[in-house]
């Protein structure tokens, strides 16, 4: 059997919506290629908006859900005209999350799947997380059932996206969890320069490292915490940028501690869950991929191969990730792992809307 989806990704970030046609196929076990690729970059306005869309009203927010989903509708559009895309199955959005409170019950991600569908004329499955959080679980990460079916042959799966999650496997069963903030607070001090950000890690490798911000950092009750976990913007702006701030750092020397306390954060957990075997390899993606001198300090601290793949790869993964989430519900199989979320059991997560 195969599918043709398109995968659909907006991260925390803020980098843009990303967008892949690929084909997922399935016959002793799940296989992918990708098709055509495009990243569209959020308009000044869009930026915004999304930026400022947790202090929103609740009338507000209902409207903007509808907004952002004609307005992905309308990218999908144009990434199908462009490409003369005519065999597709369904579409597969993750949404963007704008709120993501599982210890409160709940979590929202907008960009409407009826919009989508009702713009685009094409079935759209959306909303992967809500069903998980009412379960009790995590509602994230949801990438790990993708890293278990598409990339197996990886002892670790991490993505270094606005925030860093690994999966790996522990006790024959899959386990996931956000690590620490990545992108999400970096980004956040090189906007003050009006950089969207740290190219190479170029700023943070000219730096000098403020060793008591970085011991507070990795001292932060987050990472004592048990298994499973995950992070929202609120914890960014209420717990990690207040701390940061009150250093009063030049710019460089704050990239250059974060990164330190990424790097050391990642290491930690990957070297306690290796039994530090020759040839354990670590899949690395998402934009944080790209950082030349986060990626040296990792290879640095982490006792596992740390393996960059081709920029396609890095740059779509969690879109093909959240096809194939899609291609999982479209066959009512599961999708969500309460091994990864914490939920009561594992399920077939999203929502659909038939044209």
């Amino acid at each position: 059997m195969n599918w043709h989806v398109i995968g659909v990704m907006s991260g925390t970030s803020l980098d843009g919506i990303d967008l892949v046609y690929v084909k997922i196929e399935r016959e002793k076990s799940y296989s992918f290629e990708i098709l055509e690729t495009n990243t569209v970059n959020y308009s000044e306005k869009w930026k915004k908006t999304l930026f400022e869309a947790f202090n929103f009203s609740g009338e507000k927010l209902t409207k903007l859900n509808v907004d952002y989903g004609k307005f992905l509708g309308e990218v999908i559009n144009e990434f199908m005209q462009e490409n003369k895309l005519k065999n597709i199955d369904f579409i597969a959005s993750h949404g963007h999350t704008i709120f993501h409170q599982p210890h409160l019950n709940y979590t929202l991600q907008i960009g409407s799947g009826a919009a989508i569908s009702a713009v685009t004329n094409i079935k759209t499955i959306c909303d992967f997380r809500v069903q998980d959080v009412a379960l009790g679980g995590q509602g994230a990460p949801l990438v790990p059932i993708g890293d278990k079916f598409l990339f197996s042959e990886y002892t670790f799966c991490l993505n270094l996206g606005g925030f860093s999650n690994i999966s790996f496997e522990k006790d024959d069963q899959r386990v996931a969890f956000d690590i620490c903030p990545v992108n999400i607070v970096m980004n956040h001090y090189t906007r003050k320069i009006g950089l969207e950000y740290d190219d190479r890690g170029k700023m943070a490798s000219k730096g000098v490292l403020n060793k008591e911000l970085l011991d507070e950092l990795n001292n932060l009750p987050f990472y004592k915490d048990e298994q499973p976990k995950s992070l929202g913007y609120e914890y960014i702006v209420e717990t990690v940028l207040p701390m940061i701030d009150q250093y009063k750092l030049r710019l460089e020397d704050v990239l250059r501690t974060f990164v330190e306390h990424v790097a050391f954060q990642i290491a930690n957990v990957v070297n306690i869950s290796s039994d530090q075997n020759l040839g354990e390899k670590m899949l690395v993606t998402g934009g944080g991929a790209f950082n030349d001198f986060l990626i040296d300090r990792l290879r640095e601290l982490a006792k596992v191969e740390v393996i960059i793949p081709d920029k396609e790869i890095i740059d779509f993964k969690e879109a093909v990730v959240f096809a194939l989430l899609g291609v999982l519900k479209d066959q009512n199989e599961v999708n969500c792992l309460k091994s990864v979320t914490g939920a009561k059991k594992d399920h077939s997560s999203g929502i659909v809307f038939n044209v």
